[in-house]
């Protein structure tokens, strides 16, 4: 007899429809084909023990399973419910007839519950787009595929309960989430504020801009100047995500796995920081199930690095491709995907290896030639791709004991949103354009082209600093954004001047004169 369940393998952010056919003669032998990994072949050791467990004798007979398109690698452990579903109702313990109305993934448990698996939301919109009338998914990813309109999502507790369903001798819901008050219930929380920050206005404009604008950013000062707690409440300031881009990153997350538990929209901005010893692999993504890495988890977000030279020079340079194109592919033998990494990229590192060159109030211990080594870590292209470098001084004891609060993020806020409605007004007839630092070399000529005065500003600027042509660029884009915040239709000097002295870290001697 032969059965047909079907199911979805995830590559990248796209799901491709797998049918498993499951044909069943007399014999004792079990085949399975159609190029899969180690644990979808172990599947069936976890079917026979959860059958039996729920009360199901597993059949003795010859059982050839095929999982087509043949060519296509599955891997990870979501075709075991539709794999045994197929076993069963090709033993006649399960109705068919609805087998071909739905599609179905999750693990089985030796109990026989049904476990979480990753990719389920990339799944769901496969099985919408092929015109299935619903899924079935562990109760755990239920939340997550539901988001999708226009399909039945069944959240399903064990293997007992699929076979009740498809029988039709049990009553089951599917689970409806209103997505749209989902997201707009939660799309302003912010746990960080801030109005924490004693001080640092100048930092805090620096951070403003930045969030204005979409640009990268790189902070250097001492230790404990509030480096890390500034880049850490900069999601609070930035614009709340739209739909698509909620649909998107928790596309992302949910192939990667990282969704929690019931979680179905990710409604605030992503902010990754993650430990200087991280690799290549887990920065740029990949490995043998091409996961997404660091910078694709951080779309649409934050990817703060701290202590930018401590990590490997070599994970660094990887970064360069994928902060301009806002995109990255990747490439192995087996596989080619690519993931969207449109993110703020933000940075900050201490002036040497004591970390107190330049500190007014402590003594550097570090020599010239430590200094220059440990600056240098930062290749210039890698610096070139950073629009805005600030320096954090310590706050002095006096505004440090100040009882007030500092402006809440709420308010900066206000000022970003208003900017970048702006630049969404600007940008509406550019697809896939949203804010300043997106902005393409004829887009820099179009709107954000300087006046004499500033031409002669800039001149000095890039002969003094030996300025690159795209540093060149980069400060346009910045004073652009400027002007945006101060709500000006053109670039003028002071906007320029600005932009340049976001600039300070980017002059040719740099590396041996230190800040």
């Amino acid at each position: 007899m032969l059965i047909k369940t079907f199911c979805a393998a995830v590559m990248g952010l796209e799901a491709t429809t797998i049918t498993i056919e499951v044909n069943l003669t007399r014999g004792v032998m079990f085949r399975l084909s159609g190029l899969a990994d180690t644990a979808v072949k172990e599947s069936y050791d976890r079917i026979r023990a959860a059958m039996s467990n729920i009360g199901f004798k597993p059949p003795t007979a010859d059982l050839t399973v095929n999982l087509s398109p043949a060519d296509i690698r599955k891997e990870g452990c979501g075709y075991d419910l539709p794999l045994a579903i197929g076993i069963l109702a090709a033993h006649g313990k399960v109705d068919e007839r609805m087998l071909s109305d739905y599609m179905m993934i999750g693990e089985l448990g030796l109990d026989g519950k049904l476990k979480p698996v990753s990719g389920a939301l990339s799944v769901a919109i496969r099985a919408r787009k092929e015109k299935f009338k619903g899924l079935i998914v562990p109760k755990e990813n239920a939340r997550e595929a539901a988001v999708v309109n226009n399909l039945d999502v069944y959240g399903m507790d064990n293997l007992y309960d699929v076979i009740c369903f498809l029988n039709g001798s049990k009553e089951y819901e599917p689970l409806f989430v209103d997505t749209r008050k989902e997201f707009y219930e939660h799309q302003y929380a912010c746990d960080l504020d801030f109005a924490d920050v004693r001080g640092q206005e100048s930092v805090k404009r620096a951070l403003e801009v930045a969030a204005a604008g979409g640009h990268n950013l790189i902070m250097i000062g001492a230790p404990g100047s509030g480096k890390s707690m500034m880049a850490k409440r900069l999601p609070g300031i930035l614009p709340p995500l739209s739909l698509a881009e909620s649909l998107e990153t928790t596309q992302i997350h949910s192939v990667a796995g990282k969704l929690s538990s019931g979680t179905s929209l990710i409604t605030q901005r992503p902010f990754r920081s993650p430990h200087h010893t991280v690799s290549q692999v887990a920065m740029t993504g990949g490995g043998n199930r091409a996961l997404p890495g660091e910078v694709s988890m951080a779309h649409n977000g934050v990817l703060f690095l701290d202590e930018l030279p401590e990590f490997a020079k070599s994970t660094l340079e990887v970064l360069r491709q994928p902060l301009e194109d806002r995109k990255i592919t990747i490439s192995r033998a087996k596989y080619t995907v690519e993931y969207p990494c449109s993110l703020m990229f933000v940075a900050s590192m201490n002036p040497c290896p004591c970390g107190y060159y330049g500190d007014p109030t402590h003594h550097c211990v570090c020599t010239p030639g430590q200094i220059s080594r440990y600056l240098s870590k930062i290749s210039g292209p890698l610096l070139d791709r950073i629009d805005i470098h600030c320096e954090v001084s310590v706050v002095p004891f006096k505004q440090l004991s100040q009882m007030q609060p500092g402006e809440p993020s709420a308010k900066i806020r206000e000022r970003v949103i208003k900017a970048r409605q702006i630049q969404e007004e600007r940008f509406r007839d550019f697809k896939g354009i949203h804010c300043n630092a997106q902005m393409s070399e004829r887009m820099i000529h179009q709107f954000a082209e300087p006046d004499e005065n500033s031409l002669d500003m800039l001149r000095m600027a890039m002969e003094k600093l030996s300025l690159s042509a795209r540093a060149y660029s980069r400060i346009l884009k910045v004073a652009r954004t400027i002007a945006d915040l101060e709500g000006s239709e053109k670039v003028l000097s002071h906007h320029i001047a600005e932009a340049i002295g976001y600039r300070n870290l980017d002059r040719g001697d740099w590396a041996e004169r230190g800040v």
